[in-house]
């Protein structure tokens, strides 16, 4: 990961702006830069991935534009030929290296030409004007925000423009920012027609499709690692890795010292795919302590995304400090596409198809930015496999009739994908869905629960939680989230669109809480 920060105002603080981008100083802890386009700052802290030599270093200029961007464009190296033949010069081996001379040929309509994971801000020196833009999914994090003249800013997280900008808002995937307005470049949830494939032309699909997106993430000038959790997704996406990997993969897992469920299927997965695999454990004491400064590096209330964060964050906390690692691969998005355990409860192929556009056109402000603060902030770089924009669009387009769980098995698809292909043994193939802040252990969740319970009698908890009208805490847990959010980003709750929980217009999914623990079909999920 990498950090950037724009303030588009020739008046900008120097000492105020500095004072912002350097609370990201994490996430690009190997060099730092800020550069004056005489329309306003530009600042760049770098961690070194692709070209990792100083000229990869940005922000990039072109003739007196300049261009900021985090994140990892894909195949880039067949444009940068063709802007060579063009007549273009380069000088590093930094992928986003090609985006000024890519927008000087094309403009704006670059950004659908990139298969990437990106958020970038060029300044076109011609113009004096600003262009921000953000991949379809967000899997990179952008925030924008006005000051008190008007100005716009742009950061990779929040925390950058707290003080700066009076409402901070996340920047929308898909879009680009030019003169004043939010462009929509693609809408990745939109499906323009429905691909009626049959099941197995399908499978063969989507496992062709995941196997392309892992491939093409295993390419980094810096080392990688795995998440796994001992779950279908991550445990398909080291799977891969593996098979494609001359050397074992190194992967890592997490769990509760007493009851972590996942670590014996972390455990036989690595065994099965023969990597370095490593176990994190964790106590009661390490999820109170984390719980205040993590709620400060998400930039969230939500209960869901922080539950999931304890353990994430741990082990990449221990990555961090025991490891050369600078890359992780991990399993997220696979579950807005093919379905919850909630989503079982669908009552029509039109309902699951409309809940999987709504969660992946929010997924940027929940688990995409879990996994983004979680390994960013400890000085690394998230890739994320599901997420590739090909696999993405093609299982949104098929037939939601085949998609929804009629099968007696969730995310049967994926599964029938790779039955039989020697990838994983069926004991994890087809295991249960267990939600991840369950399956390190379910004293977890347990414990901050009860450490909730312990900070309000009932009548203080009524009391105080009617201060917030937005998004408002419905229980201790939540209450305690909030309050702790709002230390460090007062008023600024509308940066979360709410909740993440299961669809209460649905039957079976009106509970007041978001685990899968305490839906009717949760099963064998928990063991």
């Amino acid at each position: 990961m990498c950090s950037i920060m724009v303030y588009c105002d020739s008046g900008a603080a120097l000492e105020e702006f500095k004072k912002g981008f350097d609370r990201t100083i994490s996430r690009g802890p190997d060099d730092s830069r800020i550069v004056d386009t005489g329309r306003g700052l530009m600042g760049f802290h770098r961690l070194a991935i692709m070209g990792l030599t100083p000229a990869g270093m940005q922000p990039f200029e072109l003739d007196g534009s300049y261009a900021v961007c985090n994140g990892e464009l894909y195949g880039f190296e067949a444009q940068k030929q063709a802007l060579m033949q063009k007549g273009y010069t380069f000088q590093s081996g930094s992928d986003c290296e090609i985006l000024l001379p890519m927008y000087r040929e094309y403009g704006t309509e670059m950004f659908a030409m990139l298969d990437a994971e990106f958020a970038c801000v060029l300044f076109d020196g011609g113009t004096g004007s600003y262009i921000a833009a953000r991949d379809p999914l967000g899997i990179r994090p952008l925030y924008y925000g006005y000051d008190k003249r008007g100005s716009i800013l742009f950061a990779s997280e929040a925390k950058n423009l707290v003080g700066l900008a009076e409402k901070i808002m996340p920047f929308p995937p898909g879009h680009y920012y030019q003169d004043g307005r939010f462009i929509c470049y693609a809408d990745i949830a939109r499906v323009d027609a429905v691909c009626h494939d049959d099941l197995e032309t399908a499978c063969g699909k989507i496992r062709e499709k995941l196997i392309a997106g892992v491939e093409k993430r295993l390419v980094s000038d810096a080392k990688i690692g795995f998440l796994l959790s001992g779950g279908l997704d991550s445990s398909l996406v080291c799977a891969i890795a593996a098979k494609k990997s001359k050397e074992p993969i190194q992967t890592f897992a997490i769990g509760m010292q007493k009851d972590a469920i996942d670590l014996k299927y972390a455990r036989e997965a690595a065994g099965y795919i023969g990597s370095h695999h490593r176990e994190i454990l964790m106590t009661p004491e390490d999820v109170i302590g984390v719980l205040d400064p993590l709620i400060g590096i998400l930039g969230t209330y939500d209960i869901t995304t922080i539950r999931a964060s304890v353990g994430m964050y741990l082990v990449c906390r221990a990555i961090h400090e025991q490891t050369d690692i600078r890359v992780l691969l991990t399993g997220e998005i696979s579950d807005e596409l093919f379905g919850y355990k909630y989503t079982d409860f669908a009552p029509s192929a039109e309902a699951f198809q409309e809940e999987a556009q709504k969660r992946i056109r929010e997924i940027h402000m929940y688990d995409v930015l879990r996994a983004d603060r979680c390994i960013s902030v400890n000085s690394l770089e998230a890739r994320v496999p599901f997420g590739d924009l090909d696999f993405v669009r093609y299982v949104m387009a098929l037939d939601p009739a085949m998609k929804r769980n009629t099968y007696g098995k969730g995310k049967y698809l994926l599964r029938h994908a790779f039955e039989g292909q020697g990838y994983l043994p069926d004991s994890i193939l087809w295991r249960e869905k267990a939600a991840f802040s369950d399956a390190v252990g379910h004293s977890m969740v347990d414990d901050l629960k009860k450490y909730a319970q312990e900070q309000y009698s009932d009548a203080e908890f009524e009391r105080r939680r009617k201060r917030y009208a937005y998004a408002q805490p419905f229980t201790k847990e939540s209450l305690l989230y909030r309050e702790i959010f709002e230390k460090y980003y007062p008023g600024q709750a509308e940066m979360v669109a709410g909740f993440w929980m299961p669809n209460p217009s649905w039957e079976g999914c009106r509970v007041n809480d978001p685990s899968a623990r305490v839906l009717s079909n949760y099963g064998d999920s928990g063991r």
